[in-house]
């Protein structure tokens, strides 16, 4: 980990379902990290204000005692719990300091960006946050057979420095996470975005492989150890799952193979930071262009 001041103080990691998460996977990485952190709610939004229920629906389900329940969309900051930090807990936890992590999850707001935006970057403020790291997730022309390639960058040029990240060269349409990153900056708060690529042609299912690139990456940067529990195993199950579907598909079998050789071409030591920069943005900006009905479109 690197020692730098963006990392040294109270971070606020953010992931929103829908536009930015393909796969479920960067909620997925936060929802694993919640249950490992003793924190509690200190900011829950007014989901009327901030959302339209005809786009994001309530849905009903059942709790352990097989009681139905409906459930609002809706979006939480979780802070550290004073009363019980340094306190034994029978609920298990991530190793090292995480009295500085704070996690903002939830659906991404179907209305009022700037009046919502205002109020997490109020509260990140009040709560003394130094930094906000932003984690999504795209479908991209990437193989599943391959590492999940997960990519750095940063507005700011100090952090950018600290971290050895680059600056995105992205144009085009953003998800909420953006308007974050831009307010946070604006307000003096130093932003990371992180990105995982999840392959395009298993859109519709969860992604373990690219929720545990996530994980990987986030304790590579924040000072805890993260239980991954049983993810590793699911990934594996995931990519034998899609292996034996492309063993009964030539054509899906055959695009695989044509992904693995360009990902084998960019991976290679000949290829230059330059060229593998080049291919992370194209994936962007083909993901773009989707019609609105169209939720793989992608966050920078």
């Amino acid at each position: 980990m690197t020692d730098n001041g963006f990392l040294r103080g109270r971070l606020l990691l953010v992931a929103f379902e829908g536009w930015n998460d393909a796969g479920e996977a960067a909620t997925g990485a936060l929802k694993v990290l919640k249950d490992q952190l003793d924190v509690i709610p200190i900011l829950e939004v007014d989901t009327e204000e901030y959302f339209d229920f005809q786009f994001n629906r309530p849905v009903v389900t059942s709790d352990d005692e097989g009681h139905r329940l409906l459930v609002w969309p809706g979006a939480t900051i979780f802070g550290p719990d004073g009363e019980l930090e340094g306190a034994a807990s029978g609920a298990p936890t991530a190793q090292g300091d995480d009295s500085h992590v704070y996690l903002l999850i939830g659906a991404e707001p179907s209305r009022n960006w700037k009046k919502f935006t205002a109020d997490i970057i109020s509260t990140a403020l009040a709560e003394d946050v130094s930094g906000i790291v932003l984690l999504g997730a795209m479908l991209a022309d990437v193989p599943h057979t391959r590492p999940i390639s997960v990519f750095a960058t940063s507005e700011n040029p100090l952090v950018r420095t600290d971290l050895d990240i680059e600056r995105s060269s992205y144009e085009g349409p953003v998800g909420i996470l953006s308007v974050i990153a831009d307010a946070a900056e604006s307000a003096g708060i130093p932003a990371i975005s992180i990105w995982a690529s999840v392959p395009h042609y298993v859109h519709n299912a969860p992604s373990p492989k690219a929720t545990l690139a996530l994980i990987d990456k986030i304790e590579e940067l924040i000072d805890v150890s993260i239980d991954r529990g049983e993810l590793a195993d699911e990934s594996t199950a995931w990519e034998s799952g899609i292996d034996a579907l492309a063993g009964e598909d030539e054509d899906m079998a055959a695009y695989i193979q044509q992904l693995e050789q360009a990902r084998d071409t960019v991976d290679s030591p000949e290829a230059s930071g330059e060229a593998i920069a080049q291919e992370f943005e194209r994936y962007l900006r083909k993901r773009g262009d989707g019609r609105p009905d169209e939720p793989w479109r992608r966050d920078q």
